[in-house]
């Protein structure tokens, strides 16, 4: 076992309460006995423990990060910008992971009020602000991240996602493609619906283009290759020559359903895909999948610079919002001329 503040008391010949003092308070402890209880420190190597002396702070050096999903390379990028920034200050991140589902979401926001945090980052699922807005009220402040709303009190940072929309949907249209499939979900979430709308106002604005929207359960790898074995016979059949997926992991899913199988279709030539976030995987994709690029690691390190900006004065919350970044790869190609 570790030395006690105890042992350190009785070695210095003060007081536990000194000892508390010196360590927390020095201003307030005469200079000699603070050389005294220091000696008695490092005669015993007594290590401070922290995490008590953060709850007697009233507060922990710890940043809570609520990710809507943690299996999504987009929130790692996230969380180590958030890392980054929040190391400057000599703070940590706990990332903690809602899984798509609001229940895991408040309960991960629960555990970290009981903490203490310095604050929380999350990328809320619902539009119902309200058990945020009673977190704040007790202290804790709360930045939205990946996500603009419409509740302006709340510090945001997000990219433009009826922006990124427009320019997936653009740039197929742009190809040729003019039967475009939306493949994305659950549509509760604000990113996803707004993606949707970007990308069906294009769709909109050129004449005999119509584009499907295919809802997803979560954004994850295995729906998108059930959803992508479920379009091999649309393709077939002319139905569908473009697929947007809302994130890249659909994306590369997707594209592994529409390759397999016993009657597997060619990408680009039956198909255009293009997916969201530029994670490294889209890339390294089989067919290299075009996708709409978000500065995650920029996002995180944004976040935690708002929740610093917002405790340390009464100014207006700032909302950020980054411009999305198309990037073009052979997923997309042209539709093959007749």
């Amino acid at each position: 076992m570790g030395v006690s503040i105890k042992e350190v008391a009785a070695r210095a010949g003060v007081s536990v309460g000194t000892v508390s003092n010196v360590l927390n308070r020095p201003d307030m402890v005469k200079a000699e006995t603070v050389e005294k209880v220091h000696a008695a420190i490092d005669e015993l190597g007594y290590v401070p423990n922290s995490a008590a002396q953060q709850l007697r702070e009233g507060q922990s050096r710890s940043i809570g990060l609520v990710a809507l999903d943690i299996n999504n390379p987009f929130f790692t990028d996230v969380a180590r910008g958030a890392e980054r920034a929040a190391a400057l200050g000599r703070h940590t991140v706990l990332l903690a992971n809602s899984g798509e589902s609001i229940e895991r979401e408040i309960s991960n926001i629960e555990m970290f009020e009981r903490q203490r945090v310095r604050g929380v980052l999350v990328s809320p699922l619902s539009e119902d602000l309200s058990r945020l807005r009673d977190v704040r009220k007790r202290g804790i402040p709360v930045v939205l991240v990946d996500r603009g709303t419409e509740d302006t009190s709340f510090p945001s940072v997000a990219v433009d996602d009826v922006a990124g929309g427009e320019l997936a949907a653009r740039h197929l249209l742009e190809g040729g493609r003019r039967r475009l499939a939306f493949v994305g979900g659950p549509m509760r979430i604000r990113q996803i619906i707004d993606r949707y709308r970007g990308a069906a106002a294009a769709v909109a604005a050129v004449d005999e283009a119509t584009i499907t929207s295919i809802e997803t359960e979560a954004l994850s790898l295995d729906e998108g290759m059930r959803v992508g074995g479920e379009l091999r016979a649309l393709v077939a059949r002319g139905e569908i020559d473009a697929v947007f997926a809302a994130n890249d992991l659909l994306a590369i899913g997707v594209q592994q359903g529409l390759l397999g199988g016993d009657d597997p279709v060619a990408i680009p030539g039956d198909v255009a895909l293009v997916g969201y976030d530029d994670i490294s995987f889209a890339a390294a994709a089989v067919v290299p999948i075009t996708s709409v690029r978000q500065p995650r690691e920029l996002i995180g390190e944004t976040a935690v610079a708002l929740l610093e900006e917002v405790r340390e004065s009464e100014s207006e919350p700032r909302h950020v919002v980054f411009e999305p970044e198309l990037v073009v790869r052979s997923s997309s190609a042209p539709a093959p001329t007749a």
